[in-house]
């Protein structure tokens, strides 16, 4: 069976009606390569996109794509958002754009793009230029407003259809359709549905029956918005539906008193969390004000740094950040203690600061993150090593927001190149080495002072400009960083100066001038600076003895795989290794060379690590040539194209080693023939990165991993009894007689049910329990 590729989310709750929008949907996809879902905020957009997507995964073979622009708040980080949902680890290597059109190329894909609305402009151009550059692509968006986009199909998404309390009439004496009577009778509506649901799961066994006319007028009265329906249902872990149809009323009545002008969803949906905000205790209140700084997932040492202070202690941040997660304010990451919000309840947080309090914590949220990326770079070379590259590559939506504070803010730009500065090795772990530059550049163009902070961020953007084969940039910010250096007559900038010096000779294969100049870095950092430093200088001064066969090369090589093993930097570990192995290599002794590679490419995380991994790959790949073996070869040499292209660099980077690369081609279209030797490239570039490793290793390919969960044992014993009885086709009062339990208990189980397994229908359930019935 094929496996489906994408990058979906789970359900995590049932999916309720919307039975005619998919319907209507799906006959718009399948004759337009843009469709646009538009209403306003809290109708369930993003969810109606997602389950209209799953259901037609099947007809895109190269997979369903979630791009999630909610937390992207510059125009100018469209393009990287949308290629992280197809590579998250990594740029291309390329601009984004090009990146993107490259790797959809030939491709039948669905891209969901979801939360376009404060992105409308720059969403509408890329969409129109992604529509033109690829023939199959489809792409299904979400939005507030139109894209506008030439040949965009509109389908505006309603409220749930809201049950009349107060219309006795049944089924078909309403003098409206069959399926119209069913979606607005106070029994059978799609929002007395979804108030029912989550209510059910509220309340789990305490769920009453029958919510009657009550529910059905907290439906009316919320216009059968999702969002708003969903709160209502929540609060009744602490009150009744009297009480909460009660507390509306109010509000409503409060909000109709103000301005007219104010468009309908703002009123609908400021009366909704007007309402939840005031069910809130006063310390739960300022919380989630505050949290609204957050524009991603968060932690309790995050907040309890931020948030904290006037009105709230960080001994009470836990207790409150426990009432939000109850009230469904917060959810909670499944596999991480992280947090985060609905964008549309962080932007109602952002409404209740007070007066100049944005400011203040738009600081406070900017420190922080300053203090953590200065903890990670100081503990760069430690065992800590690989766990800070998984950390900062989760904080990317908080950092972009701590560097855009730093860099809009007067007074504020030395900080930016503090951050940016200290960043960029982890950025090189991760591949975002564009993204990296653009916040270098516009940190250095916002603030000319001389200082440190400015030093090194011309050092680190003149790296990776190095590194993306920027050699002309490179070259500028060396001149600038040495002329720095002078005027701020400190040692460390001096070495830093050397250093750089040195790296841009090596990439001239000017041997001669490098190695002296990272001698004498070498010597500053040993005296001035840090190990992770040191060890970084010492990997580039072995590298150019070894590329000029100086006989110092072996002993430097030892002393850099020392300095990792002493300070468990597994991260550093993998690149020791490869040059290792190059060395290895060089002196004509592929057999440890391969031991060196495969070392290097079991060692740490590779997915943290894309730059090690290509060049282990191409070393790899000269080495099997050298052994005979053309044909892993030519396919490792492709594997090793596509990562270089990942991780954003040129390859291989230094010109001595290039020169190695189209001597290993030569040798390999001489023993493969073109035809079998470019046969061989095209087969190892399709790998992914784990297939690539698995290859490299001579293990088995990769195989889809396991599901989590068995999904019989999913289920509890009692909700196993609840599936083999639908089976036999009773209805959920049949249920509760036959287990004795009550009608809604019995509901509640069933809508688990279908939760768990990913169903919509009991009809689903059945034949899934007939199928396993052995095992039930």
């Amino acid at each position: 069976m094929r496996r489906e590729s994408g990058n979906l989310p789970a359900d995590t709750t049932s999916f309720v009606g919307r039975h005619a929008e998919i319907s209507r949907a799906r006959q718009l996809l399948a004759r337009t390569r843009l469709l646009t879902l538009t209403g306003p905020g809290g109708m369930g957009k993003s969810r109606l996109a997602l389950r209209l997507a799953a259901q037609v995964r099947r007809s895109f073979p190269d997979g369903v794509w979630l791009a999630d622009l909610a937390v992207v708040e510059k125009e100018e980080l469209l393009e990287h958002a949308v290629l992280a949902a197809f590579e998250p680890n990594h740029d291309m290597g390329r601009p984004p754009m090009a990146a993107l059109t490259g790797h959809l190329r030939d491709k039948r894909v669905l891209l969901v793009l979801d939360n376009c609305e404060h992105l409308l402009h720059p969403c509408a151009v890329l969409a129109d230029a992604l529509l033109a550059a690829v023939p199959d692509l489809h792409i299904l968006a979400t939005s507030r407003q139109a894209l506008g986009v030439t040949g965009e199909c509109l389908l505006t998404v309603p409220p749930l259809s809201a049950p009349d309390p107060d219309d006795p009439r049944p089924a078909g004496q309403s003098g409206q359709s069959a399926q119209s009577e069913r979606d607005t009778h106070a029994g059978r509506s799609d929002a007395l549905d979804l108030f029912t649901d989550r209510a059910a799961a509220a309340l789990g066994e305490c769920a009453p029956s029958e919510h009657g006319r009550t529910a059905a007028l907290i439906c009316r009265r919320l216009d059968g918005i999702p969002l708003a329906i969903e709160l209502a249902a929540a609060r009744l872990r602490v009150l009744t539906c009297e009480q909460i149809l009660e507390r509306l009323g109010d509000r409503f009545e409060l909000l109709a008193g103000g301005s007219r002008a104010a468009l309908p969803r703002q009123q609908t949906m400021r009366a909704a969390l007007d309402w939840s905000f005031d069910l809130c205790a006063p310390g739960e209140q300022l919380l989630w004000a505050r949290l609204s700084v957050f524009p991603g997932a968060f932690d309790l040492e995050a907040i309890e740094s931020v948030c904290t202070g006037s009105g709230l202690t960080a001994q009470e941040v836990f207790g409150v950040v426990a009432g939000l997660v109850d009230k469904s304010v917060l959810v909670r990451e499944e596999q991480h203690a992280r947090y985060r919000m609905l964008e549309t309840l962080r932007q109602y947080g952002h409404l209740r600061l007070g007066d100049g309090e944005d400011r203040a914590l738009r600081r406070r949220h900017r420190d922080y993150y300053r203090a953590l990326v200065l903890r990670a770079e100081t503990q760069w070379f430690t065992g800590e090593q690989t766990a800070w590259f998984a950390r900062l590559h989760q904080e990317r939506p908080n950092l972009r927001t701590a560097l855009d504070y730093c860099l809009t803010e007067p007074g504020e730009a030395q900080v930016g190149l503090e951050i940016a500065g200290s960043l960029w090795c982890h950025r090189l772990g991760a591949g975002s080495l564009e993204e990296e530059r653009h916040w270098l550049g516009r940190a250095l163009a916002s603030d000319a002072t001389p200082s440190p902070a400015r030093l090194k961020a011309l050092w680190a953007d003149g790296w990776l400009a190095l590194l993306r084969g920027d050699t002309s940039s490179g070259h500028v910010r060396m001149a600038d960083c040495r002329a720095l250096a002078q005027s701020l007559d400190d040692p460390l900038a001096q070495a830093y100066a050397e250093q750089f010096d040195g790296l841009t000779a090596l990439f001239q294969d000017d041997f001669a001038r490098a190695i002296p100049l990272f001698d004498r870095a070498l010597a500053l950092f040993r005296t001035d600076g840090d190990i992770g430093d040191t060890w970084a200088t010492l990997y580039l001064l072995s590298l150019a003895c070894c590329l000029s066969a100086d006989p110092r090369a072996v002993a430097l090589g030892e002393e850099c795989l020392a300095l990792c093993d002493a300070h468990g930097a597994q991260w550093s570990r993998s690149f020791t290794l490869w040059l290792l192995g190059l060395q290895n290599w060089l002196n004509g002794d592929t057999r440890q060379t391969v031991r060196n590679l495969q070392e290097s490419l079991s060692t740490g995380r590779p997915a943290h690590n894309g730059l090690a991994v290509a060049q282990c790959l191409e070393v790899l790949a000269w080495a099997r040539a050298s052994d005979g073996d053309g044909a892993q070869a030519a396919e490792l040499l492709g594997a090793a194209q596509s990562a270089w292209e990942k991780a954003g660099t040129m390859l291989p980077g230094v010109g001595r080693l290039l020169h190695h690369r189209t001597e290993c081609e030569a040798l390999l279209r001489d023993v493969l023939s073109e035809e079998c030797f470019t046969a061989h490239v095209q087969s190892g570039a399709a790998l992914t990165m784990e297939q690539a490793i698995a290859r490299a290793l001579n293990k088995p390919p990769a195989q889809p991993s396991p599901p989590e969960h068995d999904p019989v044992t999913v289920l509890t014993p009692r909700e196993r009894q609840v599936a083999l009885l639908v089976t036999q086709g009773l209805t959920d009062k049949q249920i509760a007689a036959q287990l004795v339990i009550s009608p809604r208990t019995a509901q509640g189980h069933v809508q688990r049910i279908l939760a768990k397994l990913g169903f919509t229908t009991r009809t689903q359930i059945a034949t899934w329990a007939q199928e396993h019935a052995p095992r039930l």
